[in-house]
């Protein structure tokens, strides 16, 4: 998060534009950046359970990073037009790469209704439009958030598992899941290296790097503080 939070601040400064795929190490519970938290969640047991937890410096709702990759795209907002009209492009590019996997994946219609904005549960609850959809059913989990003239939007491409874990930890129940991954659109396993390879493939353009990146921990401390995480 830290990661990306630097990247978002770096194309404000200099107008660049970045596309990051990675997987979390461990699996960790991210809460979205003004999600409540503490009311929707049971701390108590997200301790006795031993999960990770982060708050995302983007929007939205709980997700769990476990069989999934996780990209982030950040660029100036001028060089899609609108925060809306760059949702809808990155989800038409990362559509295109499940689609060259074999995975028949399409846009939710602008006009499907949103998912209520209170109540907790996983951000794969309900699609809203303009997300990546297979067979019906949300694959991709987005958000995004803006810094100056530059925004960040990244989400979670699910592979394989579920998001039942944030079930297991919510203070409310909640209506299930209208949630696939690709394994089981695909009706075998599918690894996080066959994506990001379809990714980078299909996405175009620019240069591509395996190396890790390392942070200095004045910049990872908000990301590392129990006190940013349950701040609300």
């Amino acid at each position: 998060m830290a990661l990306d939070q630097a990247m978002l601040e770096q194309a404000d400064r200099s107008g660049s534009a970045t596309l990051r795929l990675y997987r979390w190490t461990p699996p960790c519970l991210s809460f979205g950046r003004h999600e409540p938290a503490s009311r929707r969640y049971d701390r108590a047991r997200v301790e006795q359970f031993g999960l990770d937890v982060v708050r995302r410096p983007t929007g939205g709702r709980a997700v769990w990073h476990e069989h999934e990759v996780t990209y982030a795209v950040v660029a100036p907002i001028t060089a899609f037009g609108s925060l809306r009209c760059a949702y809808r492009a990155i989800h038409e590019r990362l559509a295109a790469a499940l689609r060259a996997l074999g995975a028949a994946a399409t846009l939710a219609p602008e006009r499907l209704i949103a998912r209520p904005a209170d109540g907790s549960g996983s951000c794969f609850e309900a699609p809203v439009g303009g997300e990546v959809l297979v067979c019906g059913r949300k694959v991709i989990g987005s958000a995004q958030v803006r810094h100056g003239g530059a925004f960040l939007q990244h989400g979670s491409i699910l592979l394989d598992g579920s998001q039942e874990i944030i079930q297991a930890v919510s203070r409310q129940p909640s209506a299930g899941t209208g949630a696939t991954t690709l394994s089981a659109a695909l009706g075998r396993a599918v690894t996080f290296q066959e994506v990001v390879d379809a990714i980078t493939r299909t996405w175009g353009g620019g240069r591509t790097t395996t190396a890790p990146v390392r942070l200095c921990p004045p910049l990872s401390a908000p990301f590392l503080d129990p006190a940013w995480t349950w701040r609300r």
